[in-house]
């Protein structure tokens, strides 16, 4: 049960937010996932800035709607929650601990923003979650939802999602 909030402050409504989850990887909050760009508390009102991982993401109004329904029930009512599209999301922006967290799930998380083998026509190394072996190979570039790829594991021949470096 999500406690009641007097006094919002900016610290204190990012902490709020880290029980607002993806849906899509329930394992990994919205500031993890770096979706929560920014909170800004004026005269006890709560502006809270999120960013889609892509242009139409389905994700995004249940992400925006989980995020009033925590505010809501932190006894907050005098709050907005805004989309934007610019900056565009970057995968640069899911946290340490949010990769951590997909690794742990069996997501492989994105590497790198840049892989130079890419521009030289190569495939791309994504260890495996599940055993670790960079023996991978991609299924599809599209995975269980348009942000990951899907991947196999030649060592333990288990599928895996990974999450694209955008």
């Amino acid at each position: 049960m999500t406690s009641k909030i007097t006094s919002p402050t900016r610290e204190g409504i990012y902490a709020l937010l880290e029980n607002v989850k993806d849906p899509e990887v329930p394992v990994i909050s919205v500031r993890e996932l770096g979706v929560l760009r920014d909170v800004a508390v004026v005269d006890g009102n709560v502006f809270v800035t999120i960013t889609p991982t892509y242009t139409g993401c389905p994700a995004m109004d249940v992400m925006r709607e989980d995020i009033e329904k925590e505010l809501q029930n932190a006894g907050i009512t005098r709050f907005k929650v805004t989309q934007v599209l610019a900056p565009a999301w970057t995968t640069d922006w899911i946290t340490e601990e949010g990769k951590a967290k997909l690794l742990a799930y069996g997501i492989a998380p994105p590497q790198k923003t840049a892989d130079i083998r890419a521009l030289k026509g190569e495939a791309p190394i994504v260890p495996c979650p599940q055993c670790g072996s960079k023996d991978t190979a991609m299924i599809s570039l599209f995975g269980s939802t348009a942000c990951k790829a899907l991947w196999k594991c030649n060592a333990c021949l288990e599928p895996f999602d990974q999450f694209k470096c955008l």
